[in-house]
């Protein structure tokens, strides 16, 4: 068996690389973030339920994406709902209980 010749691989630069490392947070922070931005946006109210909620239990609110896509997150939000964990979790289920249905 002849071996392997190496593989040459063109690392980048360490410009480069500082680049998309910088790219990559900045994406990171885009997305993880996106909650806070969606709550200041919508406020502390669920979208389909119209339950109110206080600093002390906004943690029950979550953010659901409307088209399903979590990467896609608009400055202005209009991907976004907020909805308490309750209808969340209903809105969530109606579409698996459909989908299990429609197979039938």
């Amino acid at each position: 068996m002849k071996p392997r010749r190496p593989v040459s691989v063109k690392l980048p630069s360490s410009e480069e690389a500082d680049a998309r490392i910088r790219a990559m947070r900045q994406a990171i922070d885009d997305n993880s973030n996106y909650r806070q931005k969606s709550l200041k946006l919508h406020g502390l109210i669920c979208a389909r339920c119209a339950r109110e909620f206080d600093q002390s239990n906004a943690h029950l609110l979550t953010v659901h994406h409307r088209d399903g896509n979590h990467h896609n997150n608009p400055p202005d939000g209009s991907n976004w709902e907020n909805l308490c964990s309750h209808c969340h979790d209903d809105l969530h289920a109606r579409g698996e209980l459909g989908e299990y249905l429609s197979r039938k």
